[in-house]
């Protein structure tokens, strides 16, 4: 038994472990460090930036679309857990309707990143302060809507289905926090 313990501890190390340590790695680690270093959930910031890490370089630009990106991208996988949970009808009572409004609060959620994102991609120097002004009011929206998202659920109901919707959303706010951040810096 011992033996296995130790083959599957060095299996997993091994697993862990980069095949390739070459200084570009080692630089993007080091990128995605330092720019994650201004966000609240820096481990979760690091883990879903990480492969922007060679292209955004120390780039607040860059770290702040790709932040972006990762939020739409989340936003829509837990926009679309949430449909499907709404076409199971499994969810009763007021637990039902508090779904349909987080639905409607994500549907404004995904409007906002898209408009935050279109903006970063287009940013120039002669209106650099308003677009960055919009650009932190339709994030924070968004993150408004993410809270407002969760409000209402009763945990008595569905308690498995409200704590796994929770779960997700509150990890979605977490990235939307992140990116928040990000732009912020870049501001």
């Amino acid at each position: 038994m011992a033996s296995v313990n130790v083959f599957m501890t060095l299996v997993l190390v091994s697993w862990l472990t980069p095949l390739c340590s070459s200084e570009s790695s080692k630089n993007g680690d080091s990128y995605v460090r330092d720019a994650c270093s201004v966000t609240q959930y820096r481990d979760l910031c690091i883990h879903s930036l990480a492969p922007f890490s060679n292209k955004a370089k120390r780039n607040p630009s860059k770290w702040a679309r790709a932040g972006v990106s990762v939020t739409i991208s989340e936003a829509k996988t837990v926009f679309e857990y949430l449909l499907k949970l709404n076409r199971s009808n499994s969810m009763r009572g007021r637990d039902r309707a508090v779904l349909s409004d987080c639905i409607e609060c994500l549907e404004d959620t995904l409007d906002n990143l898209h408009r935050s994102l279109g903006v970063l991609r287009k940013l120039n120097d002669m209106t650099f302060n308003d677009q960055m002004g919009d650009v932190i009011t339709w994030m924070s929206a968004a993150l408004t809507d993410e809270d407002t998202c969760l409000d209402g659920f009763d945990d008595k109901e569905e308690i498995n289905q409200v704590n796994l919707l929770q779960n997700r959303v509150t990890n979605m706010t977490c990235i939307t926090s992140n990116a928040l951040a990000l732009v912020n810096k870049l501001a």
